[in-house]
């Protein structure tokens, strides 16, 4: 029977555990521990020397107030990183292809940003409603534009996280049943159309890490907006 080409794209269960949850553990266990030596080996060193180009990258354009939440978004992007990477070896499933889970990141991070700037600065939270100088025959139609966009946030996170991984898995994966099909009558055709399919995978190992970069840089601009 053909399969539809997004069934890759549900999830599944085993022995009524959804796939799902066991691939959001994994990324934790493949990341070494330190060891109580004196010298890390080649893997801990690069690892320790990401993270810390990763905070400094994120913390730079964010005030001291900010810092509190390097743990958090340092953590979001290494597990968004390697959730996108791991989805595309073969046999495997990605989570963060479901705008579900998307959207159950993206939501309670933006909120949270969002009650921190209404507590701590509450008149600056809310001067971004109304931008200074506005005719004031403007004034309810920009505030409720400037509240939808306020509310689109998450939702502009969580779908952009989902298409762009989807939209690549759907290329290889049309791309690389070509190949197999002109294989047998169009071998040349299917060799070129394999290196379409190198070049294809590579720009989405680069767009995987890119996406999560992104995730979670649009997550501490929100923050500095409302610290």
């Amino acid at each position: 029977m053909m399969l539809n080409f997004f069934d890759q794209f549900a999830s599944q269960s085993l022995l009524g555990i959804p796939l799902i949850a066991i691939a959001m553990l994994v990324p934790w266990l493949l990341f070494p521990s330190p060891y109580k030596r004196w010298l890390n080996n080649r893997l801990i060193t690069f690892q320790y020397w990401f993270i810390s180009r990763a905070t400094n990258q994120l913390m730079l354009p964010l005030n001291i107030n900010a810092h509190k939440w390097a743990l958090i978004l340092v953590a979001l992007l290494l597990f968004l990183i390697t959730l996108n990477l791991l989805g595309l070896l073969p046999y495997t499933f990605t989570p963060t292809t479901q705008l579900s889970m998307n959207m159950a990141l993206a939501v309670p991070l933006w909120l949270a940003t969002v009650l921190i700037g209404m507590r701590n600065q509450p008149t600056h939270s809310m001067a971004h409603l109304l931008p200074e100088g506005t005719p004031t025959l403007l004034i309810p139609i920009l505030i409720i534009i400037e509240t939808i966009s306020l509310f689109i946030r998450p939702l502009a996170l969580g779908v952009r996280l989902t298409a762009n991984l989807t939209a690549g898995h759907l290329l290889i994966q049309l791309i690389s049943t070509a190949t197999f099909v002109m294989l047998s009558f169009m071998p040349t055709i299917a060799m070129l159309t394999f290196i379409v399919l190198a070049l294809l995978t590579l720009l989405e190992i680069a767009v995987a890490m890119i996406q999560a970069y992104v995730f979670v840089l649009l997550l501490s601009l929100y923050l500095q907006e409302n610290v």
